[in-house]
């Protein structure tokens, strides 16, 4: 079998494929506009999504939890419905290029909750870095020479909670099988938008419910051709192409939804992605893994 490192094209490639994946499901989320409550386009979302658990479910049928594993599941379930209906709200707020900037951020918030909860040291370069990543940050948002919209407060919280859950299902993914892991987020956000979603009910148009069904296709899509990326190059050499999911969405944005090209966006973004290649780099260089790669905390 060829070795996974001898083919950086093939990772290349299909980083390049999730990247547009991940950007359309943005885009998407962004036509369907702010008529249906984000708790309620998210919940239909992840429904719509249940059908590709399909595969999954003798896994899910087989396995025996423990109570703490049970716990684990229900706090990751509890933030990632939470960042769900944060960044479903942000998206019809904000340009599509700013959300996919800030969710750069989410590798950074996970190094840093790495050292409070699986007790990771940071040596200085890491610290540099994370320093360059919260600038980049402060570049896109540009507190006090613009107002802020609430879309950019639930961005950074999206973040935030899209860490714990990625942190969350890094310990119990040395525990149950991945089916498991990610059958279980499904199951539990989608339990856990149902009444968040039933409390503002509005009944979708059949246009709608076929837009947030290229929603649900296009983000499995995206986590299929990730493990893909995964299997074809190391993490080293896909991790910079995500770089190329903001330059789609300043063209989407652009040419579809007349959004101005924001060059301070682009530099905040270019800084932050800069810092997440070197932490990822260094880790390599160490051996292990705790910072995720940028696609792997997207709903």
């Amino acid at each position: 079998m060829e070795n996974a490192a001898q083919r950086p094209g093939a990772g290349v490639f299909w980083m390049v494929v999730t990247g547009l994946c991940f950007v359309m499901v943005t885009a998407l989320v962004k036509l369907l506009g702010s008529r249906i409550p984000s708790s309620e386009s998210a919940f239909l979302r992840y429904l719509i999504g249940l059908v590709f658990l399909i595969p999954m479910m003798p896994a899910l049928r087989a396995v025996r939890l423990t109570r703490r594993q049970w716990g684990l599941f229900t706090l990751r379930g509890a933030a990632h419905t939470v960042g769900v209906v944060l960044w479903f709200y942000a998206m019809t707020r904000i340009p599509i290029a700013e959300v996919t900037a800030m969710n750069y951020l989410n590798p950074v918030y996970v190094t840093i909750l790495a050292v409070f909860f699986l007790g990771e040291t940071l040596a200085m370069r890491r610290i540099m870095a994370i320093i360059a990543a919260l600038v980049g940050a402060v570049l896109i948002l540009r507190p006090g020479f613009r107002e802020l919209d609430p879309g950019h407060i639930a961005m950074l919280g999206t973040a935030l909670l899209f860490g714990v859950s990625y942190l969350t299902a890094k310990i119990l993914s040395g525990e149950v099988s991945a089916a498991v892991v990610v059958g279980m987020l499904s199951i539990t956000v989608t339990i856990g938008l149902a009444p968040l979603a039933l409390a503002v009910w509005v009944w979708p148009t059949g246009w709608e419910l076929l837009v947030l069904c290229a929603v649900a296709t296009f983000a499995t899509a995206g986590h299929f051709t990730m493990t893909l990326a995964f299997a074809a190059a190391p993490v080293t050499v896909t991790q910079p192409v995500t770089f190329l999911q903001l330059v789609w969405s300043v063209l989407i944005g652009a040419l579809f939804f007349a959004e101005p090209v924001d060059p301070w966006v682009i530099a905040g973004g270019g800084l932050i992605m800069g810092a997440v290649v070197f932490i990822t780099w260094r880790e390599h260089v160490l051996k292990r893994r705790v910072t995720p790669l940028v696609n792997e905390t997207k709903g």
